[in-house]
């Protein structure tokens, strides 16, 4: 057989199409353009003189050839990451890459803490991926990060999950809503009102939905938005009031942009986690960040503790 000339980057882009079965995933995920995948993958299969997909339709499988690939790169892979870590190890100086995923609601926060951290290790290399809550998971889940900070730690996988940070939900309103200098409004009465919500599966969301079965209260949602901005945006706009993260309201509030409602039962108290496949053996720079964010993040983060007093 003759010998095969492949290179790192071949075995990195097949491991990450074959694990993702899309092409558009994994050039996202490696920074490239899907054409440039492509080529190199027939290049690959040209290398090992086989092919490694099959189309079926409109997908695409591993051959048995791909099979074996997939299960060499995996190999190959795994001991570069344990050569890493233990040259790492050698070196006082904490450095090599961060592979972190945060859901969107983190990037009023996370940016900060990252900051500090980097301050203090510039050989560290953040690879950071902002994205919901759903494609958090499944890169958990595929195991493609470091860690991944999230709200609540998924039910349906075996994790670790840290918590670090203090995650306030409160209600927001426009600063002339006619509740914004009402005291302890009960749940009964804010039910009433015109609801933007998230989108359903959203941190946020599902602890609105906890509150609102607890309450014994229901709610007609008035918008249904899948962002945190789109709401902040439409609440200032006056279409209607909504639950949001106190730390993605400090310049809205103040501005005096936003009004946080004095509603019984808020705010809600939730805490931020770095989560992780239960087993896994977190990198050097990895464990690093991990004891950042539990013992000082939240001082290098804007302040996220109660609420200001409804604005009048």
């Amino acid at each position: 057989m003759p010998r095969m000339h492949l290179t790192l980057q071949q075995l990195r882009l097949f491991e990450a199409v074959a694990r993702h079965r899309h092409f558009t995933r994994a050039a996202e995920e490696l920074h490239l353009t899907q054409p440039a995948v492509s080529i190199q993958l027939r290049r690959l299969e040209e290398n090992v003189g086989a092919k490694l997909f099959e189309h079926i339709g409109k997908r695409f499988f591993l051959t048995p050839a791909g099979h074996e690939m997939h299960a060499a790169c995996n190999d190959i892979l795994e001991r570069l990451r344990t050569l890493e870590q233990a040259l790492d190890s050698l070196d006082d100086t904490l450095k090599g890459p961060l592979r972190l995923s945060v859901v969107t609601s983190t990037k009023y926060f996370i940016p900060h803490i990252l900051g500090s951290f980097i301050a203090d290790h510039q050989a560290v290399v953040p690879r950071l991926i902002v994205t919901n809550r759903e494609r958090v998971i499944e890169r958990l889940a595929e195991n493609q990060d470091d860690f991944v900070i999230m709200g609540q730690a998924p039910d349906d996988l075996a994790v670790e999950a840290r918590p670090f940070y203090e995650n306030l939900l409160v209600v927001a309103a426009h600063p002339h809503h006619p509740l914004a200098a009402v005291p302890a409004i009960p749940p009964a009465q804010i039910a009433s009102e015109r609801w933007l919500v998230r989108e359903a599966g959203s941190g946020t969301r599902s602890a609105f939905d906890r509150y609102l079965i607890e309450h014994e209260v229901a709610i007609s949602p008035y918008m249904e938005l899948g962002s945190t901005e789109a709401i902040k945006q439409a609440v200032m706009a006056g279409l209607g009031v909504s639950v949001l993260p106190l730390s993605s309201m400090q310049l809205e509030l103040s501005n005096g942009c936003l009004a946080v409602l004095d509603v019984h039962g808020f705010p809600l108290c939730r805490r931020w986690n770095a989560v992780w496949l239960k087993g896994k053996t977190l990198p050097r720079v990895a464990q690093a960040f991990v004891e950042f964010l539990l013992e000082g993040a939240k001082h290098a983060a804007p302040h996220a503790g109660h609420p200001p007093a409804a604005s009048a």
